[in-house]
């Protein structure tokens, strides 16, 4: 087979396909609904804002809620990894005595967690019983 004869029969091969895809085209297919083409970016954005977005949404108004109810006598640790007990409360910061005779300034906004006296000895409790 020399290189003319192979270049004829890829062009007869081409051409018959082109050929058959043009009577095809005639043929009346209907696709799916112009809708659908929407379905799948609205289900992704869905997922995402259910797996990610409104779970984080709902922890941070849990801790807003939190720290809106710190008061005087509550134990904390900061996001700093400072401990110590609630001594005063004002409007966007906390006095916090860490040891005797030192207390702190912290800002609201950078408590971590926060345990409340009759809520911890209840946890010593079970702990010492199991």
């Amino acid at each position: 087979m020399s290189s003319s004869s192979f270049h004829y029969f890829f062009a007869q091969a081409t051409n018959a396909a082109a050929v058959s895809n043009l009577s095809d085209a005639g043929a009346s297919t209907q696709g799916p609904p112009a809708w659908t083409n929407f379905l799948f970016p609205v289900l992704i954005v869905l997922m995402v804002y259910f797996a990610l977005i409104r779970p984080q949404m709902q922890s941070k108004k849990q801790q807003e809620e939190k720290i809106k109810s710190a008061k005087t006598g509550d134990k904390i640790v900061t996001s700093s990894g400072i401990h110590g007990v609630i001594t005063n409360v004002k409007d966007s910061t906390v006095i916090v005595r860490v040891a005797d005779n030192v207390k702190l300034e912290i800002e609201k906004t950078h408590i971590d967690k926060i345990t409340r006296p009759d809520a911890d000895s209840e946890k010593t409790v079970t702990a010492k019983a199991s």
